[in-house]
């Protein structure tokens, strides 16, 4: 999660995020891969060492994996590796892995209906990859929530996480082509038991690539039966919305990510030329470990933000979270803890007045007490609610007209699960 600095005009904003994350060229180049951009040798599935498809979300291949114990509800868990299409490095059809959980019990008429899941921050390096490392706790307790009533889930790790070469992190429209062709490709390798009526959900770095995926949709996957989408705990900026709201988040964490997942422009100096001793400690962690290693890496050696890096990082940055203000093809349901001090209710207002005006089809709902992990589970009856509601295709009620202005966090309630 990155800072967007003050100094940079729209036009000279423009001309960075061309620079770093313009749309495929003709011409394709090589992936990045190796341990300094996260690869790891997991298995030999992860490894696609035929020719690819031309096109992206097919499915390549598919294995059994053990059901997570929180997910009672699932009849099937499997790994899967599909293609996607490279935005950021420009490299054509690249594999993405992830997993795909199917309810208990035949599927009703038609087939169930697909929810594609975006995950939030786990980390760049491939073992942070939760079809390999096994999902969050808190988030399989929310797949299982959709298995339990009657939803199918495709999961992507999201491109690089398993998968080869860099995760281009917080990259929104990279992480959304990598949530649709997850499910164009499951959508099609199991066509007798879903149905063709897809859900987008994600939380926090997965808010973004919802709102990417719903975003690109038209243009990138206008295939995809995709009829409403749930971000909770939401990432997104919205530099020329109507609200300016605080971007910045402090954490050495966030910014080492993003210096690693893409967001430093190809032409500039590379995070281990600006790191400090501190900061190659730090780097190092982040290529072998998850979110997790790099806390404890930090703790042990006082590394923050300033120290890390032999310059203020956050100022070479693209900001990558930053969307213009656009409509949205589909209903969308934001979820927002009000004790979430990660991405801070101010944050998230902002983006929800930006979608509204707009012209969205929004709902904005905030959960008292709820923190920024906790968020997730206290929102899904709402989520149910509003997909049940774009099942039977009832309109949406937006509730533009009546959001406000949120105060700072407050206090954490101790009834919600996962509320740290």
């Amino acid at each position: 999660m990155v800072k967007r600095t003050s100094s940079l005009s729209s036009a000279a904003f423009a001309i960075i995020i061309g620079l770093s994350i313009m749309p495929a060229r003709a011409e394709v180049a090589t992936l990045p891969t190796g341990p300094k951009v996260g690869d790891q040798n997991l298995s030999p599935f992860y490894r696609w060492t035929d020719a690819l498809p031309a096109r992206p979300g097919v499915m390549l291949r598919e294995e059994p994996i053990a059901a997570q114990p929180e997910m009672t509800s699932a009849g099937l868990s499997a790994r899967v590796l599909y293609t996607s299409t490279d935005l950021r490095w420009h490299a054509g059809i690249v594999p993405v892995s992830g997993t795909l959980f199917l309810p208990k019990g035949e599927p009703p008429a038609g087939g169930f209906p697909l929810v594609a899941w975006a995950h939030g921050t786990l980390g760049i390096s491939d073992v942070c990859a939760a079809s390999w490392s096994g999902h969050k706790a808190r988030d399989a307790v929310y797949i299982n929530h959709w298995l339990d009533n009657g939803f199918a889930v495709v999961a992507t790790d999201y491109q690089g996480l398993g998968g080869p070469g860099p995760h281009p992190y917080l990259i929104w429209e990279a992480e959304g082509r990598s949530v649709l062709d997850a499910a164009r490709a499951a959508l099609s390798a199991h066509a007798d038991k879903l149905a063709a009526k897809l859900f987008v959900t994600g939380q926090s770095q997965g808010s973004g690539a919802a709102l990417g995926a719903t975003r690109i949709a038209p243009t990138y996957a206008p295939d995809v039966p995709l009829l409403a989408t749930v971000a909770t705990g939401v990432v997104s900026t919205f530099p020329d919305g109507p609200y300016k709201a605080p971007t910045r988040i402090n954490s050495p964490v966030y910014v080492t990510l993003a210096a690693l997942g893409g967001s430093l422009p190809d032409e500039g100096p590379s995070a281990d030329a600006l790191a400090t001793d501190k900061g190659k400690l730090f780097l190092k962690a982040a290529r072998e470990g998850c979110t997790a290693e790099m806390r404890a890496v930090a703790k042990q050696h006082d590394i923050t933000t300033d120290n890390a890096y032999v310059e203020p990082i956050e100022a070479r940055l693209t900001p990558v979270t930053d969307m213009s203000v656009t409509r949205l093809p589909v209903p969308v349901l934001l979820g927002t803890g009000t004790a979430d001090t990660t991405l801070v209710p101010r944050r998230q207002y902002g983006a929800v007045k930006a979608l509204c005006a707009g012209g969205s089809d929004l709902v904005w709902k905030t959960f008292a007490g709820a923190t920024h992990n906790g968020g997730l589970n206290a929102s899904f009856g709402d989520a149910l609610a509003f997909v049940r509601d774009a099942l039977a295709g009832r309109k949406v009620q937006s509730n533009c007209a009546d959001v406000a202005e949120p105060g700072e966090p407050m206090l954490p309630s101790t009834e919600i699960p996962f509320n740290d």
